[in-house]
């Protein structure tokens, strides 16, 4: 996914070089924009935030995440 912080409004959706856009009004600092965009990716989902896990980019805007088997045609909905 491709994390865009200080978005005037949190929101998951379209694409960026083929990965996911999630926009968060958190600031990148000390994690609160990658929280707030698990956070915001397992809402669009409608899982648990616990079901959302950060891979790898931990520091970086372009981060891969985990979520449970079966959901390809909900991201694939979210990509558009």
């Amino acid at each position: 996914m491709r994390v865009r912080p200080g978005a005037g409004r949190t929101a998951v959706g379209g694409s960026h070089d083929g990965a996911l856009v999630v926009r968060v009004s958190a600031p990148a600092v000390d994690g609160r924009a990658t929280e707030a965009a698990l956070a915001a990716v397992a809402e669009a989902l409608g899982l648990r935030r616990r079901d959302v896990e950060l891979v790898t980019g931990a520091t970086s805007r372009t981060k891969v995440i985990a979520v449970p088997d079966g959901l390809e045609a909900a991201v694939a909905a979210l990509l558009g």
